[in-house]
């Protein structure tokens, strides 16, 4: 039970520490006038889907939260009772340090060019080298793990749901971050995208 206790406490504390820290990059780059986010067009496919990131996001970090200092919120979540084992979730809690691991160091292996969103900026790059010379995507890998690592931390229809979402959303943020690109790049995207597989 107490090893339950400290999962609930950590999963608070990490999704808080991952709010803050991306607050405080986004607001550190927006001191150097550089575009970092961007939702697009109202309404537009890449709005919708940078609004259910937002949504899941500020959704995981309440709830997260809630059931960390109100444990019998969990069973609002419907949870998954034959999936409650602890060395399994204490895995989940494992992927999610893994994942936003990766996910970070893939946002500063772009460095200037790290962006929320499709930003067509003049000064934008195509990265080809680090980890993105191995995936055209290891920041959104990253992400995925970490979702898979929510879901297996805290096993529920809410966590599985988010986790359904979370995948459908990265998937179609993909495509569209290589329209952009193929758009911007032509014969340069396209010969990267055939040296460089989308995920591994």
């Amino acid at each position: 039970m107490e090893d339950l206790f400290l999962l609930r406490y950590f999963l608070a504390g990490f999704f808080t520490f991952v709010a803050v820290f991306y607050t405080a990059l986004i607001l550190y780059k927006k001191r150097s006038h550089q575009p970092v986010v961007t939702m697009g067009p109202t309404y537009s496919c890449h709005w919708w889907n940078h609004l259910a990131f937002r949504v899941f996001r500020a959704t995981i970090w309440l709830v997260s939260v809630v059931v960390a200092f109100q444990p019998v919120a969990f069973e609002y979540l419907v949870p998954f009772e034959w999936l409650l084992i602890v060395p399994l979730q204490w895995s989940g809690a494992g992927f999610l340090l893994v994942g936003f691991a990766l996910a970070v160091s893939a946002n500063f292996s772009l460095g200037k060019q790290w962006r929320s969103g499709i930003v067509n900026h003049h000064d934008h790059a195509l990265i080809e080298h680090g980890l993105y010379s191995i995936s055209r995507n290891p920041g959104y890998i990253g992400v995925a793990i970490a979702q898979v690592g929510f879901f297996m931390a805290l096993p529920s229809l809410f966590s599985l749901v988010c986790l359904l979402v979370g995948l459908a959303a990265l998937r179609k943020q993909t495509h569209l971050e290589e329209d952009f690109l193929n758009a911007r790049y032509q014969d340069r995207y396209l010969a990267y995208q055939q040296l460089v597989p989308r995920w591994l």
